[in-house]
């Protein structure tokens, strides 16, 4: 695989820090830009992020030096610098459409951890283990926004990375009917530390905005079909959920309820999260876990201080699987939210699209 020139635009945030350390050493991806608001415009990258940077490990040395670009006002600049952007920025969802759309126009893909284009029909939303087929939609949404390179390709919330790969290896021969999700999430999915949300400590906070209609709706459409140049979404499984903010670092937790039209034996659903693999794992992407959906048999497990980084927080865990009185199974599952549920996907997601030649000229 050839070396792609890669931009971070929002590289100043939390998920912007994590695609700088997951693409410090990237054997396909090279960063040459990052770019930010304006008052960070202009400074090296270490100055403007300086005490708002949030990991445990030291900001690369490959671009602490870099002078940080103006997201907005240097479009044009970044498009001729690179093969493809990442984006993670933090503005208004009409301003990150709009934005997209023009890094998009200046035939520069954008693979977007934003939430604005997720609803956008022609733009698809991939778990790459999933739904690798949606970008197939990309030459549609190439002919609305008149590009012979570039497009939007986003992924879904992170509140859903852990329990749409369990269900999935169960829909094709069991049918999930409905699914009651209640999920644990961590402060960095707020791109928060401790020292910056102190009023989570010792606390549990019973609302988070709009990440229960994504939890409903999204898997919907990472479930549906391309029809002509729009993908439409899936009619089932009804879900309904319930998200919390609780005082864990990274990694959120999910309790999963499900009911089945064909009801399988727990250990149908054991083999079959066993055996599932998608196209990252038959390609051998660089960022792809090897063994996607892992299995406790302790009844103490997944635990998030534990298990979050399994397979470098690219694996999904699952725990305590037995039978419902309501519904036909419960149990819980936990992914890193940071990594397989943003930065970290969005990585895979670019391999997967670099390896079916999107990126190419």
């Amino acid at each position: 695989m050839k070396k792609f020139n890669v931009g971070i635009i929002g590289a100043t945030g939390m998920v912007g820090q994590r695609f700088s350390l997951l693409l410090e050493n990237h054997p396909w991806f090279n960063v040459v830009a990052v770019a930010a608001s304006p008052r960070s415009a202009g400074k090296r990258y270490e100055e403007a992020v300086g005490k708002k940077w949030a990991m445990t490990s030291p900001i690369p040395a490959n671009i602490k030096d870099m002078i940080v670009m103006d997201a907005t006002a240097d479009i044009d600049k970044i498009a001729s610098m690179v093969d493809f952007v990442f984006c993670a920025v933090d503005m208004k969802k009409d301003e990150i459409k709009a934005l997209e759309e023009r890094y998009a126009k200046a035939e520069c893909p954008v693979v977007s951890n934003n939430s604005a284009h997720r609803g956008t029909p022609d733009v698809p939303m991939v778990v790459p283990e999933i739904n690798p087929e949606h970008i197939e939609i990309i030459e549609a949404q190439r002919k609305r926004l008149g590009t012979k390179r570039g497009f939007i390709a986003v992924k879904s919330n992170c509140s859903l990375q852990s329990y749409v790969p369990a269900l999935h290896p169960l829909m094709a021969e069991f049918g999930v009917e409905k699914a009651l999700v209640c999920t644990y999430q961590a402060i960095s999915g707020a791109g928060k530390t401790f020292d910056t949300m102190p009023e989570i400590v010792d606390n549990v906070i019973p609302f988070i905005g709009g990440e229960e209609e994504k939890s409903e709706q999204e898997p919907l459409k990472i479930w549906g079909h391309i029809e002509g140049d729009k993908i439409v979404n899936a009619a089932s499984p009804s879900i309904t959920a319930q998200c919390l903010r609780v005082p864990v670092s990274d990694g959120h937790t999910a309790a999963v309820f499900a009911s089945f039209k064909k009801k399988p034996t727990k250990e149908q659903m054991l083999e079959a999260w066993k055996n599932f693999s998608g196209v990252p794992q038959e390609l051998e992407l660089p960022s792809a876990p090897k063994q996607f959906l892992n299995y406790f048999e302790e009844d103490n497990r997944p635990q998030a201080k534990l298990d979050r980084m399994l397979e470098n927080g690219m694996a999904v865990s699952i725990g305590r699987l037995r039978e419902d009185t309501q519904y036909d199974y419960k149990f819980v599952c936990l992914s890193h939210n940071t990594l397989r549920g943003a930065a970290g996907g969005a990585v895979l997601m670019a391999e997967l699209l670099a390896a079916k030649g999107y990126f190419d000229n």
